[in-house]
């Protein structure tokens, strides 16, 4: 189970490293255009590919999808409630505490804990909460509310096409699917290189705040799993995906979307490498906890 872990999360570290090194050597990296690049284009390309290539039931993706997003809206509301009272920024940190990185790491950890079932789950759960993350989550790091940009946002289409496909047994033509996979296949390493270039440029003084809104994260998520799989009454392995998906550290989404509107990218981009640093801590006593009450 060790080397399974390292083995999701060694790629996080490695790759924002390189993003690292790229920054301190003076490389040229243009983070605002990678931002519009991937949210625009390869996150719409990684919902559709994943999707169709696990190909999760109608049933599946309907009760994944209720339980995320109700993990999502209580995290929301106790972390609002949190940010507030601390005088922090909602826009920077709110996203950052509701969304958990569902995609990279909580579908492979799904699926070598619970094989085919568990990505299906894990994977109904992601489309889910990526599809709040590009319109809620872009809307509260924007500052406003903009029906135009939501109803225009290539991640809600790209959403319905995926499932309009599912729900009819339909298949994209095959030139079609396979350039989707291809721009899917940038986003992660996009993501991931962006990150280490924003920790280039990390005060040590933000430390701190990183650390505190990562255990603020992975307790929050935690917990709202848990309190939503009582609620929906969810057993068995539907159970163990819900709250192995909501317990997972930032997702780095949050990192783009707070370098796109200028919402201290330093201190989120933190908040990605500290959580997920913390989570390869937490995570053997989290399988332990959903394999032991599987």
């Amino acid at each position: 189970m060790f080397i399974e872990i390292l083995t999701v999360i060694a790629p996080v570290g490695l790759i924002a490293a390189l993003g690292f090194v790229w920054d301190r050597k003076g490389l040229p990296f243009d983070t605002n255009m990678v931002a519009t690049l991937v949210t625009t284009i390869g996150a719409p390309c990684l919902i559709i590919s994943i999707l169709l290539e696990n190909s999760p039931e109608p049933e599946i993706i309907k009760g994944m999808a209720t339980a995320a997003l109700c993990v999502v809206g209580s995290v929301a509301f106790v972390g609002a409630i949190g940010l507030r009272l601390a005088g922090q920024s909602l826009k920077a940190f709110l996203p950052a505490l509701m969304f958990p990185n569902a995609g990279n790491m909580g579908i492979p950890l799904c699926f070598f804990a619970f094989g085919e079932e568990g990505l299906a789950l894990s994977v109904s759960f992601f489309a889910a909460t990526a599809l709040t993350q590009f319109t809620i989550g872009i809307s509260i790091a924007a500052g406003r509310v903009a029906l135009r940009d939501v109803a225009t946002n290539p991640v809600l289409w790209a959403s319905v096409i995926a499932v309009a496909l599912l729900l009819t047994d339909s298949a994209l033509p095959r030139w079609i699917d396979v350039t989707v996979d291809v721009m899917a296949g940038m986003v992660i390493p996009l993501m991931l290189m962006s990150l280490g270039i924003s920790l280039s440029r990390l005060q040590p003084t933000s430390l701190l705040h990183s650390t505190m809104f990562s255990l603020a994260r992975l307790i929050l998520g935690f917990a709202a799993g848990l309190g939503v799989c009582a609620l929906l009454g969810l057993d068995g392995v539907a159970r163990a995906a819900v709250i192995i998906q909501s317990s997972m550290p930032t997702a780095v989404f949050n990192y783009l979307f707070a370098a796109r509107y200028d919402n201290r990218p330093g201190e989120v981009a933190g908040v990605v490498v500290v959580s997920t640093v913390i989570s390869f801590l937490t995570l053997p006593l989290l399988l332990g906890f959903v394999l032991t009450r599987n």
